[in-house]
């Protein structure tokens, strides 16, 4: 199913099924998806006119909806379309098969840009996700998801890490531009596992480049990766440059590979790379712990 929307001649009281009778708002189009329900018979693709859709024209909570292989839901530009840009972040629940194509996400005030919670099977591709002058805490933050891709983007501007993926398993970081954030770049850590980490060009941090594992509260680690921080991780073909700690590390990981990685500029406040213990902590929730 096609939908369309238009931030300026669209109409969120029109059915959406053509340009000429596009919804306004992306809430409008996200509303048309079923919630809860796995979906049979068609997916949907929503096709954006080129513009800036606010905060107010978007989804509070992005929640419950279930692509599939065969019938998957795609948020990109109108083919043709100029630049299309959210004002506001992506907080998404329980959603699969969610495809976002070349849009860019730029919260106004700025902060974090994406976050994806017990989702599976996540495409990002050649998307901006933009958290201002490190405003956002975390631009991408993936947690107890599975099957998570993030292709030929640009994600930067956090105070803690451009990217954070805790207890994700299955998925690749490839092509990308990692970027201006004040402690690690990037880092998969909480049991993560399965992923591969390849061609992105890694810069301008503070802690590190990046770390395959780090410390997670216990219980926000999913059975069996309870062990390790990391498994399975391959860091490979990265560039990495001015990092004011080491360009790459493992931190509590199993069965890491770190290969064919160039690092510039890094390690001036203590060293190049770091292999060093994780840790464990309990963050609140005794009980689950």
């Amino acid at each position: 199913t096609e939908l369309f929307v238009d931030g300026v001649s669209g109409n969120d009281g029109n059915n959406g099924l053509t340009p000429t009778t596009a919804l306004r708002t992306v809430d409008a189009a996200w509303q048309r998806i079923p919630q809860g329900a796995t979906l049979s018979g068609t997916g949907y693709r929503v096709n954006f006119a080129a513009g800036t859709y606010p905060e107010s024209s978007l989804p509070n909570y992005w929640e419950s909806r279930r692509g599939t292989y065969q019938f998957p839901i795609i948020f990109r530009p109108l083919p043709g379309a100029g630049t299309v840009t959210f004002g506001g972040d992506i907080n998404m629940f329980d959603t699969s098969y969610f495809y976002l194509f070349d849009i860019n996400v730029a919260p106004s005030p700025a902060g974090d840009a994406f976050h994806c919670e017990a989702c599976d099977h996540v495409l990002l591709r050649r998307v901006v996700l933009n958290g201002g002058a490190r405003a956002a805490h975390e631009t991408v933050k993936i947690n107890q998801s599975q099957h998570i891709y993030i292709e030929d983007s640009d994600i930067h501007g956090a105070e803690d890490n451009a990217i954070d993926f805790v207890a994700v398993q299955y998925g690749h970081i490839v092509r990308n531009r990692i970027h201006d954030a004040q402690d690690w770049c990037a880092y998969v850590k909480g049991g993560s596992a399965y992923i591969t980490v390849e061609s992105n060009e890694i810069y301008d941090c503070g802690t590190g480049g990046f770390t395959a594992g780090q410390g997670s509260g216990f219980e926000f680690m999913t059975a069996p990766w309870i062990h390790y921080e990391a498994y399975d991780i391959k860091f490979i073909n990265n560039i990495i440059h001015d990092t004011e700690g080491a360009a790459f590390g493992v931190n509590g990981g199993f069965n890491i590979l770190l290969a064919h990685n160039t690092a510039s500029r890094v390690g001036s406040r203590d060293h190049v790379i770091e292999i060093v213990f994780g840790y464990r902590s309990c963050d609140g929730n005794a009980a689950e712990c």
